[in-house]
């Protein structure tokens, strides 16, 4: 049985809740030093277990505060899944430890379970609570659609003071307007190479501007779109864990018919979202890069061609 360790790669930024999890990887890892030593008496076992469960209480009990004080818009989900944990997989998992006297098989497979079950659980739903859950390559559209969705909000929220709604799922890159548009190439670990194109609508940029300068802008231009599209490309790589910081190319953005001919390299994912004030397209496509020499080099695509 692999090692129960706690990592970096789950830290999310929020103190109270790193702490924790960090603390709940010292416990599961504890119990599971206990269940490689023979001497183990059924009595540790259950302390250990009481233990690792009252401090799991605590820490939902303190995460839930902590959505709640941001008004996470995906808590009563969230929350939902603490319950189903406690009431029945908490549960049933306790009952196979009765019924086996505690035996050290039953004990080794509630650590795997519990580890299991944690690491998902902090990937996948307590990063999206920052925005910074990730998308891998093969999860189907309507899976990464859920997690894009928080980010996007989240970004909304940040950068708009707006909420975002997803009103397609399949976009194939009809006319949102006056639109501005960007594109932007990450290289992910594993030698995988992600493409973000995104769009914005005029009037909701003009609105980034004016909270972002304090100036009102009556016509927004290339140049002041630049600076919009650098944060939101930084806000939505956290999908991807990206880490190394990118630089956005001034040639990276684009005119409608750019937009067109980039958009028909085919894009699987492809995303509208409506806020009150206007559209922003979110589209993404990824793809093995061969004989990469040095991040930031031109890759080559599925095909061997150069991108």
């Amino acid at each position: 049985m692999e090692k129960v360790v706690w990592d970096e790669k789950f830290k999310i930024g929020v103190e109270v809740v790193d702490k924790a999890h960090a603390k709940l990887f010292r416990i599961i890892g504890k119990l599971q030093e206990l269940a490689l030593d023979a001497g183990t008496h059924q009595h540790t076992y259950k302390e250990a277990i009481k233990y690792l469960e009252d401090y799991s209480m605590k820490h939902f009990s303190e995460e839930e505060a902590y959505m709640r004080s941001i008004r996470y818009s995906e808590y009563a989900w969230h929350k939902k899944i603490h319950d189903n944990f406690r009431d029945k997989t908490l549960v049933s998992l306790k009952r196979d430890l009765v019924l086996s006297d505690y035996s050290t098989s039953a004990v080794q497979r509630f650590v795997s379970i519990m580890n299991g079950w944690l690491c998902e659980h902090i990937m996948k739903e307590d990063q999206a609570i920052v925005g910074k859950a990730i998308i891998r390559k093969g999860n189907g559209v309507s899976s990464q659609a859920s997690v894009i969705s928080r980010t996007v909000n989240r970004t909304m929220q940040d950068m708009f003071q707006l909420d975002a709604k997803l009103v397609n799922t399949d976009y194939k890159g009809q006319n949102i307007g006056n639109g501005f548009y960007c594109r932007q190439k990450y290289d992910v670990e594993g030698g995988l190479r992600v493409q973000l194109l995104l769009g914005v609508e005029e009037p909701l940029l003009r609105r980034a501007i004016s909270l972002m300068t304090g100036v009102e802008e009556e016509k927004a231009t290339n140049e002041a779109a630049f600076p919009v599209f650098e944060q939101l490309f930084q806000q939505v790589g956290r999908l991807f864990q990206i880490e190394t910081e990118y630089q956005l190319e001034r040639e990276n953005m684009l005119d409608r018919d750019g937009f067109r001919k980039e958009f028909m390299k085919v894009y699987p994912c492809s995303l509208l979202f409506s806020t009150k004030v206007g559209y922003f397209v979110f589209c993404y496509r990824s793809w093995r890069i061969k004989n990469q020499k040095s991040q930031g080099n031109v890759g080559k695509d599925k095909d061997g061609a150069e991108e």
